[in-house]
C-alpha cells in the first residue's frame, strides 16, 4: 500500500497549530474493503481554514458500510472540544481523498525517501541504516571518516560492530546518543545530507503510534477496521507501552532496529522497529533523545546554513511534542527535569534518579537550540514565553545551587539545618554530614564544578563528566564556574583523564555504598562502566568545551593520548581501572561513537571557527527575566535575594 507523505502529513493536521478541514466526500468516492489490502485514496485539492481551540472528531455517515452519502460538512462532521498542549489546537475533518496533501513550508516532503511507508510490527521506511564498516581494514587508515561518508546511503549507525561479539543485545541497533559524534563529524566533512535523513526518519518514528492510535481514537468502529487493516496495524503491538501504560506524546526512541520482514511474492522489506524503552534493560524511557535531537537539529542549521529544515511543519512539530512534554506541569518545585535512574547516557541504576546535571544540561541546551529555531507566531507565543522562563528559572537553579569550590563546600559544612522561611541560606536542609571525606582535599583552590545531583536533604558529590562539559558548551555555568570547571580537570588529570580520557565520573562507588546504589550491578563494579569507567566518547565534547574557552592544549593532549591507544585496541567502548588502564571487561570492540569521537574531536581542533557554531555564549538578556517579576498578583515574593546568586559573575 502507498501512502505518499500522508502519515506524515496527517500527523501534522492533528497536532500542529496550523488548522486545516478536509474537504467532505463527493457520493461517487468509494472506500475499498478487501480481506488483507484496503487503500485509502486521497484527494489532492484539500482545502484549508483555521478553527481556533477546536480538535474536530470523525463522524462520517456510512451506506451499505462501502459508500459515503453526499452530504454538508455540518452533517458530515462534528466538533468536539479537546485540550492542547502550548500552542496546539487545530479542527480537522476526514475526507474520503486525501493524497499528496502537504503542510511543509518546503516541497521537499514528497521525495522519494518518503514515498513507501508501511507498518507492521514496527514502521517500514524504505531506507538503508549504514553500518560503518569498522573492521580491521579500516582501522589505522590516514582518514576513515572519507571511507565511511562516500559508503553512507542514507542514515545512522550502529552502535558497534565487534565481530568477535556471539551476543550483540541492543549494540546491533542505531542509537540517537550514539550518533551524535558522527553527526557532527559528517557535519564538519560537508555531508549534511546524512544527518538530514536521520533527523526526519526519526521523527517518522516519534510519534508514528501516537499518531494512529489518536484517528482512531476519533473515528467510528468501522474505519478502526479500516485503517487497521489497511496500515496492517495492531496498536498492542506498535504502541510504546510497559504493562499498558505508556509513557506521554513527543517521547524520541532510544534506538532503533532494521529488521527484514517477508512480504507477497517472496520478497522482503527493511522495516525500522523503535525501542522507547519498552524492550531497554530496566524498562527506562530515554529522556535524553529527544534532547539530542533538537541540539542536533540546531547544529545542521548552523553548520550547513540550511534553515529550510528548521522551518517544515513536521519538524516544527516534532520539536514542539518534545518540549511540551519536558515542560508539562507536575508536582515538582524546581526548574530542573525529574527523571528516573538510567535514563540518559548512565542507563543502568547508578544513583543518579531525581534531578541529574547530565539531563539538566541537555535540557538547557535543547532549550536554548529550541528559542533560535521555534517559529514565533500567534499559536506559539505561549510556548516561546515558557521556554524563556524554564531557561531563566534553570540557570539560576544550577548555578547557585549545583556549584561547589572551596569556599562553597566551606559554606555547605557551616550550614544550620531545619530553617523554615523564605529567606531559608539552607533551602534544601542539607546535612554537612554528607560532605564526604574525599572531597575536602580533592577540591582545587583554583577549581571547582557542578555537582551531579540535588534533591531535598541530598547532593550528590561526584564528578559527572558529561553533564559539566555541557554546562561549559550552553553556557548554563557562569564564565567563572566554567573557567573552573576547567582547572579542576586540568589540575585531576591523573583522576579524570588518567590513560585514557574522560571519566564518565569520579570517584567509583565501591563497597557497601556499590552494594546500595547500584544493586550490586555485576557490570558497574568499582571503575568499571558507568562507575568510573573511562569513556573515549567523551573526548570530542571535551574538545569541544575546551575551544570554547580557549583552553586548546588541554584538547590536543587529550587528543594525543587517546591516538596512542585507540587503534590499538580496536576502539573499546570504555576502560577500566582507576586510570583507564585495561580495555572494560565487557567493552565491545569497534565501538562506532568512539571512533566517531576522535574523529570530531581533530576536526574540531583543526576547524575551530566551524566548530564555535556548535556552542553558545552567555545571553545576558535571558538572565534578566524573571517569572516573579511578571506576577500580577503581589502574592509572588522572589526567594532569590537569600541566595549568594552568582547569575552574572
Amino acid at each position: 500500500m502507498k501512502l505518499p507523505s500522508t502519515l506524515l502529513n496527517l500527523r501534522n493536521a492533528l497536532f500542529l497549530g496550523s488548522r486545516h478541514r478536509f474537504n467532505p466526500p463527493c457520493c461517487e468516492d468509494k472506500l475499498f474493503y478487501k480481506s488483507k489490502a484496503s487503500l485509502l485514496n486521497f484527494s489532492k485539492n484539500s482545502q484549508f481554514h483555521a478553527y481556533p481551540s477546536r480538535f474536530v472528531g470523525f463522524q462520517p455517515v456510512i451506506n451499505n458500510a462501502q459508500k459515503f452519502n453526499c452530504l454538508p460538512s455540518s452533517v458530515f462532521a462534528r466538533p468536539r472540544t479537546v485540550p492542547m498542549p502550548y500552542g496546539f489546537s487545530v479542527q480537522a475533518v476526514v475526507a474520503s481523498k486525501v493524497r499528496d496533501l502537504s503542510t511543509s513550508v518546503e516541497t521537499g516532503i514528497n521525495d522519494k525517501n518518503f514515498e513507501r511507508i508501511h507498518v507492521q510490527n514496527g514502521i517500514n521506511v524504505k531506507t538503508l541504516v549504514e553500518r560503518i564498516d569498522t573492521d580491521k581494514n579500516l582501522v589505522g587508515r590516514e582518514n576513515p571518516l572519507t571511507e565511511v561518508g562516500n559508503n553512507v546511503k542514507n542514515i545512522g549507525e550502529v552502535a558497534a560492530n565487534d565481530p568477535g561479539d556471539k551476543q550483540p543485545l541492543n549494540y546491533d541497533q542505531v542509537f540517537i546518543r550514539d550518533f551524535v559524534p558522527s553527526a557532527l563529524a559528517f557535519l564538519l566533512k560537508g555531508e549534511g545530507e546524512i544527518l538530514k535523513n536521520f533527523l526526519l526518519h526519526t521523527l517518522q518514528l516519534q510519534d508514528f503510534g501516537h499518531l494512529l492510535l489518536n484517528l482512531i481514537n476519533f473515528m467510528p468502529l468501522f474505519y478502526v477496521l479500516v485503517v487497521s487493516d489497511a496500515l496492517n496495524f495492531n496498536p498492542e503491538s506498535w504502541e510504546k507501552t510497559v504493562d499498558c501504560y505508556s509513557p506521554g506524546q513527543g517521547l524520541m526512541p532510544a534506538s532503533f532496529k532494521v529488521r527484514t520482514v517477508p512480504i507477497d511474492d517472496n520478497k522482503f522489506e527493511e522495516v525500522l522497529d523503535p525501542d522507547f524503552g519498552e524492550s531497554a534493560i530496566g524498562r527506562v524511557a530515554p529522556v535524553d533523545s529527544g534532547l539530542w535531537w533538537i541540539i542536533l537539529l540546531r547544529a545542521y542549521g548552523k553548520i550547513t546554513g540550511d534553515y529550510s529544515l528548521q522551518e517544515r511543519v513536521d519538524v516544527q512539530t516534532g520539536m514542539k511534542l518534545i518540549l511540551n512534554l519536558c515542560l508539562a506541569d507536575g508536582f515538582d518545585m524546581f526548574p530542573s527535569l525529574l527523571v528516573t535512574d538510567g535514563s540518559c547516557m548512565i542507563d543502568r541504576r547508578m544513583g543518579i534518579h531525581g534531578h541529574p546535571l547530565e539531563i539538566q544540561a541537555l535540557f538547557y541546551a535543547a532549550l536554548r537550540s529550541s528559542r533560535e529555531i521555534l517559529s514565533v507566531n500567534e499559536g506559539s507565543k505561549n510556548l516561546v514565553r515558557a521556554i524563556n522562563n524554564r531557561l531563566n528559572a534553570l540557570s539560576f537553579h544550577i548555578r547557585e545551587y549545583y556549584w561547589v569550590d572551596m569556599k562553597k563546600i566551606n559554606e555547605i559544612y557551616r550550614y544550620k539545618t531545619e530553617e523554615y522561611s523564605m529567606d531559608a541560606t539552607n533551602k534544601f536542609n542539607i546535612y554537612p554530614e554528607q560532605i564526604p571525606s574525599w572531597l575536602m582535599d580533592w577540591v582545587p583552590e583554583e577549581g571547582g564544578y557542578l555537582i551531579g545531583n540535588l534533591q531535598p536533604a541530598h547532593m550528590d558529590f561526584r564528578f559527572f563528566t558529561l553533564g559539566n562539559l555541557w554546562s561549559i558548551v550552553s553556557s548554563l555555568g557562569t564564565p567563572k564556574q566554567n573557567e573552573a570547571i576547567l582547572n579542576l580537570i586540568e589540575n585531576k588529570w591523573d583522576d579524570i583523564v588518567g590513560h585514557m580520557p574522560l571519566k564518565i565520573c569520579y570517584p567509583a562507588v565501591e563497597n557497601e555504598e556499590w552494594r546500595i546504589i547500584t544493586g550490586s550491578d555485576p557490570k558497574n563494579t568499582p571503575w568499571s562502566y558507568h562507575n568510573g569507567g573511562s569513556w573515549p566518547t567523551l573526548l570530542w565534547q571535551f574538545t569541544l568545551a575546551c575551544v570554547k574557552m580557549g583552553r586548546l592544549e588541554l584538547a590536543q593532549k587529550a587528543i594525543a593520548l587517546a591516538e596512542k591507544r585507540l587503534s590499538r585496541d580496536h576502539w573499546p567502548e570504555y576502560y577500566d581501572t582507576r586510570s583507564g588502564k585495561f580495555i572494560g571487561k565487557q567493552s565491545r570492540l569497534y565501538q562506532t561513537w568512539t571512533i566517531a569521537g576522535f574523529l570530531t574531536s581533530k576536526m574540531m581542533v583543526e576547524n575551530r571557527e566551524m566548530a564555535s557554531l556548535l556552542f553558545w555564549e552567555e545571553d545576558y538578556e535571558l538572565l534578566e527575566i524573571c517569572i516573579c517579576a511578571l506576577s500580577k498578583s503581589g502574592r509572588v515574593k522572589c526567594s532569590r535575594g537569600a541566595a549568594k546568586s552568582q547569575i552574572l559573575v
